[in-house]
């Protein structure tokens, strides 16, 4: 089979439309549904971050998070697991291009979970820009 030029010019350029568009469907921002189950979820995360690290601190009392005894509880288990979450939430959202916070989402909720309550402010104000506030506290 023989095609003129201008035949396959035109099969070329209607198969990298159709290349480019497979590529772009895999952006969150082509799927919004997909865009707001991941802050959703990033939310909650950092919610039950501030839950677990919430008991931590009442478990403890005015030993903190480094005191020995602290370091063997479940709570302090707890919160260390729910921080590990965050934070993996959060590249999530940097990955997907969610980030409308200048990009500074992940390193803001590593140093929220770090105890930085500034980045924890700015993290949580992700929440409240995303109608997501009642997750976080």
């Amino acid at each position: 089979m023989q095609c003129s030029r201008r035949a396959v010019r035109g099969i070329v350029c209607a198969a990298s439309v159709v290349a480019v568009a497979g590529l772009m469907s895999g952006c969150s921002s082509d799927d919004p549904a997909r865009a707001e189950e991941w802050q959703r979820v990033y939310c909650t995360r950092l919610g039950s971050w501030q839950d677990a690290r919430d008991a931590l601190t009442v478990s403890t009392g005015d030993a903190g998070a480094d005191d020995a005894r602290a370091a063997r509880s479940p709570e302090f288990r707890d919160a260390e697991n729910a921080a590990h979450a965050a934070v993996a939430a959060s590249k999530v959202l940097d990955r997907e291009g969610l980030d409308h916070t200048g990009g500074h989402l992940v390193e803001d909720t590593v140093w929220a979970v770090g105890g930085d309550t500034e980045a924890e402010g700015r993290a949580t104000s992700y929440c409240s820009g995303s109608g997501f506030e009642t997750l976080v506290g």
